[in-house]
């Protein structure tokens, strides 16, 4: 099959312009700038002036609760709202119920993923205190890398420090890893606990999992990292102190240590908590305003080398309680492109910043097989955006399996219209193909 997607406005590799892509079975076959004929006999033609044509978004940082946790959500949910958002290609973490720190346990999720993910999958593998035998054993080519936790979150414990020195002279794979340093989060969780009872509101968040918690555990993975020579992804960094611990002005392929922000952390700050409540409750915890604005910056200086979601959905009612007894995290998916290029409308970045830390440097960064750009050769993972649509959020429009979202009631100028798979119109006129599966993706190593 070829389809030839004419007169779009391209952002791809740090430039817009008007052309067209030509599709042939999974592959972009052909890209034409204005001005030249297209060659596309028999090919299906979408007419797509006045729209964007993106490569699609790589998550490399979400939990779709499959297996053990599916009333929450599963692969084949939260694949199909990742589509309907213009995401192509997710990473998924190993805190499942069992946890992946088995080669039985990541083959599970690879058979269940290419029976029911509409868009393509990796799947971390998780340290632990006992599988250094198992991480001996990983194809380099079909794992994205190991996840440490060095604080406890939702589904984890955290990992004591020798373990990690462990692991990190063991693997040549990328190590992601959660930093929060538990020590401080349970000093600070029974000082206000001893101040104010245990029905903490949700902006107590902020203050049990503060920045020294976060900088204190980041400071000391890098400078671990550092003196090892390991290849390190900070993710979900939240907090401006942190930032000093990333190069900034140095291209991605010269750099060992590597920072992640997701969404949330850029959108909303803790003044938010008072109309969102535990809605807005992740690990780490939303920061301040200064936080945020520090954050989005670093996206223009090269501090921070992707954006990513942190996709981690729970059910409404176990959203509910004290932020001592809430649920962290939530889902965002569906919503990440849109909010991004929102942001890029209001001047906090470019389009084609948006394209690079969604897009491109994740490709880069992993070593991802042929993804992440619009190239001859390359899978044909697009996204078709109207950028001049505006669509509310509402409960009827979503597709995470748990219902809700923390965008609900937001106004987004820009519409997702298609999403590409491999050349399969995966996502089209509002509605996800039941039909269109992922590829494992595969990693240049």
């Amino acid at each position: 099959m070829k389809t030839l997607i004419q007169d779009a406005v391209i952002i791809n590799e740090g430039r817009s312009f008007v052309g067209s892509v030509l599709i042939d079975g999974a592959f972009v076959a052909a890209v034409y700038e204005e001005g030249e004929t297209p060659r596309a006999d028999g090919a299906t033609v979408i007419n797509a002036r006045g729209q964007w044509l993106l490569p699609g978004v790589i998550d490399d940082h979400v939990h779709f609760r499959e297996p053990g946790m599916t009333h929450k959500g599963t692969i084949a949910s939260e694949s199909r709202a990742a589509v309907a958002g213009g995401v192509t290609t997710f990473m998924d973490m190993p805190n499942t119920n069992p946890k992946t720190v088995t080669r039985r346990e990541w083959e599970w999720k690879m058979a269940r993923a290419a029976d029911t993910s509409a868009a393509n999958y990796a799947f971390y593998f998780g340290g632990s205190d006992d599988n250094a035998d198992e991480i001996r054993r990983l194809d380099p080519t079909r794992v994205p890398g190991l996840k440490l936790f060095l604080g406890s979150s939702t589904g984890n414990g955290a990992m004591n420090a020798d373990t990690v020195r462990r692991i990190f002279g063991e693997t040549d794979l990328p190590i992601a890893v959660h930093a929060e340093e538990e020590s401080i989060i349970e000093r600070n969780r029974e000082r206000y606990i001893n101040l104010m009872g245990e029905d903490l509101p949700p902006a107590f968040h902020t203050k049990i999992r503060n920045a020294e918690a976060c900088y204190a555990s980041s400071s000391r993975v890098v400078e671990l990292a550092d003196k090892m020579g390991v290849r390190l992804h900070v993710l979900h960094v939240s907090t401006e102190r942190e930032l000093s611990l990333f190069a900034t002005g140095r291209p991605l392929t010269e750099k060992k240590i590597t920072a992640e922000v997701c969404v949330h952390h850029l959108w909303f700050t803790d003044a938010d908590y008072a109309t969102y409540g535990n809605r807005i409750k992740w690990n780490p915890s939303i920061k301040s305003f200064d936080d945020r604005e520090t954050l989005r910056h670093a996206l223009l200086t090269g501090a921070i080398d992707i954006v990513a979601t942190d996709h981690a959905p729970h059910l409404p009612a176990e959203k509910e309680g004290s932020c001592l007894t809430a649920a962290s995290g939530g889902p965002m998916v569906q919503h990440t492109l849109v909010a991004m290029l929102e942001l890029a409308a209001r001047g906090v970045v470019t389009r084609e910043q948006v394209v690079q830390k969604m897009a491109h440097n994740p490709a880069d960064l992993f070593h991802i097989d042929r993804r992440g750009y619009i190239r001859p050769g390359y899978y044909a993972d697009l996204v078709l955006v109207d950028p001049t649509s505006p669509w509310r959020v509402t409960r009827e429009n979503l597709l995470y399996h748990c219902g809700w979202s923390p965008m609900e009631g937001q106004t987004f100028q820009h519409a997702v219209r298609m999403t590409f798979v491999n050349g399969q119109p995966a996502y089209a006129d509002g509605r996800v193909s039941d039909t269109v599966r992922g590829m494992a993706v595969q990693f240049v190593r």
